[in-house]
């Protein structure tokens, strides 16, 4: 059974150069019955005008994912790290016992949109990491890619939390299945597009979760970008 969260049922927040959906709890937005889900704590979708973005600012004890859809971002770091995220390339910052960092548009005309995705790490005062890394559309196309996990297998990132989290592209007859199993928790996100879920169709901005073991059909893709999190259930 999928539990669905339409996109207008999110939190919101415009304050000029920042427009953001927020999935949960976040900042000015408090929802008691939405402040997290399972070890996903938060899940921002943001759209950065021009020339903006957000200063130099500290965090810690946080797993920290940046999944840009559209547009380039700019990124520096307390670790020394810096550089640019663009479309398909996915960052993972592990702040640990601390680190601060600034993220702005790094275009001068054109909007960057994003999703912000954080994770509760799987225990305190973590050396602080950071990994980029590039999957290509044919990584994704009509399949998903295991993008980030506990273990890095693969060509994924790594994470200090039991996730697995997969990105994938869906249009007309392409579609792809996830089997779950016992004892985890999954949240969907479609991020651009829309997408039958079992059945059940979403579109930009919704989400749906289950508890329960089963297999997950993705099916009758219009230029859907979705990302999943397989989640180890959270004592």
């Amino acid at each position: 059974m999928l539990n669905i969260r339409k996109k207008d049922e999110r939190g919101h927040a415009h304050i000029g150069w920042l427009n953001s959906w927020h999935s949960f709890s976040f900042a000015d937005y408090y929802d008691p019955k939405h402040m997290s889900f399972g070890h996903l704590r938060v899940l921002n979708d943001d759209r950065i005008d021009a020339a903006s973005g957000f200063g130099t600012h500290p965090h810690r004890d946080m797993e920290i994912i940046t999944y840009v859809l559209d547009g380039v971002l700019e990124h520096k770091d307390s670790m020394g790290n810096g550089g640019l995220i663009k479309p398909g390339e996915v960052q993972r910052m592990s702040a640990g016992t601390g680190v601060t960092h600034s993220e702005f548009n790094h275009s001068k005309t054109q909007p960057v949109h994003l999703l912000q995705i954080w994770f509760m790490p799987d225990a305190q005062d973590h050396t602080p990491g950071y990994e980029q890394k590039a999957f290509s559309e044919a990584d994704k196309r009509g399949q998903f890619k295991l993008v980030a996990s506990k273990s890095g297998s693969g060509d994924s990132l790594s994470l200090n939390q039991d996730v697995n989290f997969y990105a994938g592209l869906f249009d007309g007859d392409e579609q792809d299945e996830l089997v779950i199993p016992e004892n985890r928790e999954v949240w969907i996100q479609v991020a651009l597009g829309s997408v039958e879920v079992n059945g059940q169709k979403l579109t930009a901005g919704d989400g749906a979760s289950t508890t329960q073991a089963g297999t997950l059909e993705f099916t009758h893709g219009n230029n859907a970008n979705v990302v999943v999190f397989d989640m180890a259930r959270r004592q």
